[in-house]
């Protein structure tokens, strides 16, 4: 969450953020939260005073009775008891104070940087880079037009599936439900085979690689900003308060909740394969068939800790890593900067990385890499110790997909269909022991 400093001192800077993001009534919400922190300053600072004067007190009271004065010994004794009451309704005001304020805090998202462009929509989302064509700086998702040209009839993904029996998604209709496939023969090849090749790939740029648990607690929902805000999006055990991961973003960035990292440590890079788990409620349509959106898939996560004058340094190396990884798959992709009102709750910055689809003939999402500066952190109470000054300091956080498998699969499957058969990437022929699916 935003920290207090950053609202009180920069204010307007916030509120133009959080209108950046189109967030409603930003002035009125920024109001309330800084006169929140008035009341809650108040009262401590009358609690403070209040118990100063009760120690003066304590020592008068002995000074009293030392010299026989036991009356006024006792009326002041009286004071302090009085006090004690008054002091009791403002310890309880603070506390009061401090709850709203932190309710009031966890509704209001991360502000953007100021190279984020404005915008409502994804079609106003900036197509930075594409191995399609240059891109110029006027561009968006909604004039863009640089996609493939399409030679000869594409099967969609789901029906390569079906031909070479790669996925089955009507037995995961029967085990489960709709969003759960099962992947059958060379198909599961494929996948562990991606698996595998992401991870060495992340091995290789120095990411130390974690298994981390697949259900976390609601203090880890909480840390990366999923709690509150998108506790209908993930599956709930209720009996246990234990929630399905979205994303292994959650729990690898939880090892550091609570945690003082030596400054020389930093950056700390993560990977981690996990399965995760969406409900993606509202979700129909064509955008839902096949492997185009599940409840759950398999993904490879990079995470990195870092100190905020080195974070914007990371979140390029990240950029470089996901595109270096779409290269090697062959696949036609771009690269979108996302504007302010199609950023995520928490992200400072993110970018978007979009394969083409030729059966489906449109871009699908397979990464986003963001930056959430100290937004998290602040949550996490993630800090570390500067070596000058000795302090602790918020650190920043940052993640990216790398990648997301299912539509990764699909771009596959689609785009490298030929008379013989789907041809395989070479990159990733040494894992999958096959150069074809025939």
């Amino acid at each position: 969450m935003l920290t207090l400093k950053l609202i009180s001192e920069e204010t307007e800077r916030v509120i133009r953020g959080l209108k950046k993001k189109n967030f409603n009534n930003a002035e009125e919400a920024i109001s309330e939260i800084l006169d929140m922190d008035k009341r809650r300053r108040e009262a401590q600072q009358k609690l403070d005073a209040n118990l100063s004067e009760a120690k003066k007190m304590a020592a008068q009271i002995g000074a009293l009775m030392k010299e026989g004065k036991r009356e006024e010994a006792d009326a002041v004794k009286e004071n302090v008891s009085n006090m004690k009451e008054a002091n009791k309704a403002l310890e309880a005001e603070m506390d009061n104070a401090q709850k709203c304020l932190n309710e009031m805090l966890c509704q209001i998202p991360n502000i953007p940087y100021d190279e984020v462009p404005e915008g409502s929509s994804a079609d106003d989302n900036r197509v930075v880079k594409s191995n399609l064509r240059e891109c110029r700086e006027g561009d968006t998702v909604a004039n863009w037009n640089a996609n493939p040209e399409i030679k000869g009839a594409r099967l969609p993904h789901w029906e390569l599936a079906k031909k070479y029996n790669l996925i089955d998604f009507d037995l995961g209709v029967k085990i489960t439900g709709a969003g759960f496939p099962v992947y059958i023969g060379k198909g599961a090849r494929l996948q562990r085979a991606l698996i595998n090749f992401f991870l060495d790939e992340a091995r290789k740029s120095g990411y130390t690689e974690i298994i981390p648990p697949t259900v976390v607690n609601a203090a880890s929902g909480y840390g990366t900003g999923q709690l509150p805000d998108k506790e209908g999006q993930m599956y709930h055990a209720e009996t246990d308060d234990f929630y399905l991961i979205p994303t292994a973003e959650v729990p690898v960035t939880n090892i550091y909740r609570d945690v003082i990292i030596d400054e020389k440590d930093l950056p700390i890079k993560n990977c981690a394969y996990t399965e995760c788990f969406r409900r993606e409620a509202g979700s129909y349509g064509k955008d839902v068939r096949g492997l185009n959106r599940l409840h759950e898939f398999a993904k490879i996560e990079i995470v990195r800790i870092d100190k905020p004058d080195h974070s914007k340094e990371s979140h390029k190396e990240m950029l470089e890593h996901v595109e270096g990884l779409l290269k090697k798959l062959e696949l036609p992709y771009r690269i979108l900067l996302l504007c302010g009102g199609d950023q995520s709750f928490t992200s400072s910055i993110c970018y978007d990385f979009e394969v083409y689809s030729e059966a489906q003939e449109r871009w699908l999402e397979v990464s986003s890499v963001s930056n959430f500066d100290n937004y998290q952190a602040n949550r996490l109470k993630c800090r570390y110790r500067n070596q000058e000054t000795k302090k602790t300091e918020l650190c920043h956080t940052l993640n990216g997909s790398a990648l997301a498998l299912p539509r990764i699969v699909a771009a596959l499957l689609e785009n490298n269909q030929t008379e013989e058969g789907i041809r395989i990437p070479k990159a990733i022929v040494p894992y999958t022991g096959f150069e074809i699916i025939d």
